[in-house]
């Protein structure tokens, strides 16, 4: 039965589902956060119950690992693989050199720690986060909970000497109370609404005492898969500078599409 997903779903679930080509038997796959990158993690889960792909996942984020379990993936750490052989993770916006800002599901630290030990890593996305500059996005920066405001205030101060267009930076919320990673760090996410220089930015900010790692990932992703609403795809590769184009079929079975919220 063909699925009555929205557009935009629609556009996160074929990305997801083309990505998963690049997937092989016996690859150790880091497994993204977020709301498309459930998607992928539900398609996964089918491939391996269902066409008896061996993989093993490396999860980004504690409810990635959870949904991993739940599906039927096998999991592990990265200190036990050592090495990853693809990484199929989410974005919150790209360039057209394929940068990106991550972060906004709150994983960036261990999203960029699993990405930058892969092979490879590929994009899943749709067309609302491409950009000219990088910026429109809030830029997610990771600090340890001690000083958090004093971290800010010389966040701000920092942004002065840099290309940007906004400074302020807000702490993340959840709820009535901060929100906290997995490793037990805030989020501030500065509203910079263009970032003309994101390799002078992310150094500068990375020299901040009480700054853990920032959203900015550069240089790491190799292609993105630009989900449509009418169900096609646009494939980027950034080293052969090939772009792609296929009509993906949106086939509903069992509860894959059950339960795949923002995140």
């Amino acid at each position: 039965m063909v699925s009555d997903l929205s557009p935009i779903d629609t556009a996160k679930f074929v990305s997801a589902k083309r990505a998963l080509d690049f997937v092989e038997s016996g690859m150790r796959l880091g497994l993204g956060t977020g709301s498309t990158a459930a998607w992928m993690v539900r398609i996964l889960g089918e491939m391996v119950r269902e066409d008896g792909l061996r993989v093993v996942g490396v999860p980004t984020s504690d409810r990635t690992a959870q949904l991993a379990r739940e599906v039927g993936i096998p999991i592990s750490t990265l200190d036990e693989v050592k090495w990853l052989d693809l990484t199929i993770d989410g974005a919150d916006e790209f360039d057209h050199n394929l940068n990106l800002i991550k972060g906004g599901g709150g994983a960036l630290l261990q999203e960029k720690i699993v990405a930058t030990a892969s092979d490879r890593m590929v994009v899943i996305t749709d067309t609302s986060k491409e950009v000219e500059f990088l910026g429109a996005f809030p830029l997610p920066v990771e600090v340890v909970c001690f000083g958090w405001e004093t971290t800010k205030a010389l966040i701000e101060e920092a942004l002065m000497n840099v290309d940007v267009m906004g400074r302020s930076g807000t702490l993340r919320m959840n709820g009535e109370r901060p929100f906290v990673t997995d490793e037990g760090h805030y989020i501030l996410d500065f509203h910079l609404h263009r970032i003309a220089r994101p390799r002078k930015l992310s150094l500068i900010l990375n020299q901040i005492p009480g700054v853990v790692e920032n959203g900015l990932f550069l240089d790491v992703c190799d292609t993105v898969v630009i989900g449509h609403g009418d169900g096609h795809v646009e494939v980027r590769d950034i080293n052969s500078g090939t772009i792609e184009h296929e009509q993906i079929d949106v086939i509903e079975r069992d509860n894959l599409f059950v339960d795949i919220s923002d995140g």
